[in-house]
């Protein structure tokens, strides 16, 4: 004799596989996109010109934040073929560097037509499985991925904050002072924290450098693969 499934306990068995679908994709690594501006007047072959970083904001000057920082864009240069100068004063090449990011605004985002089965499974209202909320969106999640009901369908609307952080990057001959490059590599992403996103930024800003002059390219960066495309 065939013994009845209970309703619940068939939407947790349909639901665990999509869950778990949603899990894995979570856990994968988001790429990071940069727009990347580049202005270059042409430069000789490094052959061992020297240079030093320093900061284009006096605030930042002597930081160890900024000598942070300062060590990626180094690190950088002297890939290329340039070597780092034992002091400003002694370079060739002085590498005006700058990084901020700002205070974040609010995005709302609406997905229509989120109704059925595997969007929005998660700890709701009802327990792991429940239907109340989507991902961690139930009364004991802070974050909402998933929809009201699964059975009434209904757009999805959850609002998250985003930051734009930048670098700025110029290279004066120091002898004369004249303006050898300008480069900026610019990111809007869920994170404000500097410390990840500078070496991102100097990673994206010094991939085909010194590029053409003028042009503007979205550089993403995925585990050490690297697209570059025009910006939009």
């Amino acid at each position: 004799m065939l013994r009845s499934m209970s309703p619940f306990k068939t939407l947790t068995r349909l639901a665990l596989p999509a869950a778990i679908a949603l899990g894995l994709s979570a856990c994968a690594p988001t790429p990071f996109k940069a727009d990347v501006s580049r202005f270059t007047v042409p430069l000789p072959a490094p052959q061992g010109q020297t240079f030093a970083v320093v900061a284009e904001d006096p605030r930042l000057a002597g930081g160890l934040e900024f000598a942070t920082y300062a060590n990626e864009v180094a690190g950088e240069l002297t890939k290329l073929g340039y070597a780092r100068a034992a002091s400003p004063e002694s370079a060739d090449m002085l590498v005006r560097f700058d990084y901020r990011v700002d205070n974040g605004r609010e995005r709302v985002r609406t997905d229509l037509g989120g109704g059925g089965f595997g969007a929005g499974f998660g700890a709701g209202r009802w327990g792991p499985w429940g239907p109340w909320g989507g991902w961690g969106g139930g009364p004991y999640g802070a974050w909402g991925l998933g929809f009201n009901d699964p059975f009434l369908g209904g757009p999805n609307v959850r609002s998250f904050t985003v930051y734009t952080s930048a670098i700025d990057l110029k290279i004066d001959r120091r002898v004369d002072g004249q303006r050898l490059f300008e480069g900026k590599a610019e990111a809007v992403s869920r994170s404000n924290r500097l410390p990840a996103l500078v070496p991102n930024l100097v990673d994206a800003l010094f991939t085909g450098f010194p590029g053409n002059s003028g042009e503007t390219l979205r550089i993403t960066i995925r585990d050490d693969e690297k697209t570059v495309r025009p910006a939009d």
